[in-house]
């Protein structure tokens, strides 16, 4: 097995497409030929985890947070980032992240984070948008069901917990081949009316790509005819945080305690009032501030997230001063630890042969002082 062959499952389950504009995920650091037969997984990349994987000789890091975020004007041994790239290269170790594809991803971070808060039910709490789209292929009835499992194949046609969509209808299809052509059907020089069929499905835009491959490989016209254009449809299997129920409404004093708990917080920043019930619950596993106004308008109770600093703590309340959903700052490390277990599990499932280990390095430095 090789690198490549780990980033390939990766990205089959968190495509780097549907990253942030703004985040780096992927190989940074290594070589994707290079044989890998035991893999590290940490939330971030420290000097201890990688000692930790050369102790273990482990020739792959996989981390949530990616080490390569910002231009790197210099790698030297007495740069704190460029120190950790020259360490791995040293000990030929590759490194690459999956951060951000993560957190879109539909069973990713923050579906984590809603169990093991012991959230039910949980869907999609703030959809991506503009990521869809819509392919249409015109093809002899003949080879409709062909093009249709090309297009399920290629990942198009998948709507929320539903795969192989599509619609299809009939029409007359004209054309006239060249002299220079070869044409399935029809005669070079001739006008030709073919009965035919119009099969759309959506596809997000980081898959169109290979939809369009797919197609044209199982399409028996030397030139097919494909149109592909935007859609305004939000996805229904990507996007971020994650809202969902408990199974029974509890005050908001013992839910505190079940997040602080569950996620091993030495404490936890809050507003809300203390009689208020909490059943509906929506997170989002690191700085998740900014789909606050998704957990509002999803009739949530409480959302959990981190980062939040002083002011936008006010953004919990309404215009009379009273909170509008109970806002809970559980620490980023605690709200995305997880991650290391979820990327752990999904790698052993789906490489058997691969021995996985989960870093036993606590990457926060930041601690809580409870007196």
């Amino acid at each position: 097995m090789i690198v490549s062959d780990v980033l390939s499952v990766l990205d089959a389950w968190a495509p780097q497409g549907q990253k942030a504009d703004f985040d780096r995920v992927g190989l940074q650091v290594g070589d994707p030929s290079a044989e890998v037969s035991r893999v590290l997984v940490a939330l971030d990349l420290t000097p201890a985890v990688v000692l930790e994987a050369e102790e273990i000789g482990a020739q792959l890091i996989v981390t949530h947070h990616p080490l390569l975020f910002k231009p790197v004007g210099r790698v030297t041994a007495t740069d704190p980032i460029g120190s950790l790239v020259w360490r791995l290269g040293r000990a030929g170790v590759s490194y690459a992240a999956i951060h951000t594809n993560l957190d879109a991803a539909h069973g990713g971070v923050s579906f984590a984070l809603a169990e093991q808060l012991g959230v039910t039910g949980a869907e999609i709490l703030s959809p991506l948008e503009g990521v869809m789209q819509k392919v249409v292929v015109f093809a002899p009835a003949a080879a409709a069901n062909a093009i249709r499992e090309a297009l399920t194949a290629s990942g198009a046609g998948q709507i929320a917990e539903y795969d192989a969509c599509s619609f299809t209808s009939t029409g007359t299809g004209r054309f006239r081949p060249s002299e220079d052509a070869n044409p399935a059907l029809g005669t070079a020089g001739d006008l030709e009316a073919v009965d035919e069929v119009r099969i759309e499905a959506v596809v997000p835009t980081w898959s169109t790509s290979r939809t369009l491959r797919a197609v044209r490989k199982a399409h028996p016209y030397e030139e097919p005819a494909i149109d592909v254009y935007d859609i305004k449809n939000a996805a229904t299997r990507q996007g971020y945080g994650a809202v969902g129920v408990l199974e029974d409404a509890e005050p908001l004093p013992r839910f505190l305690a079940r997040v602080r708990d569950a996620l091993g917080a030495g404490a936890l920043r809050y507003v809300g009032s203390d009689d208020a019930m909490i059943h509906r619950v929506a997170v989002c596993g690191g700085s998740g501030l900014s789909f606050l106004p998704a957990a509002i308008r999803g009739g949530a109770d409480a959302f959990v997230t981190s980062d939040v600093t002083y002011h936008r703590w006010f953004e919990a309340l309404d215009h009379g001063g009273e909170t509008r959903l109970a806002l809970v700052d559980a620490g980023h490390y605690e709200t995305e630890a997880i991650t290391e277990t979820l990327i752990a599990d999904h790698l052993r499932a789906h490489l058997g042969g691969l021995e996985v280990d989960v870093t036993r390095q606590r990457t926060s430095p930041m601690r809580t002082f409870a007196g």
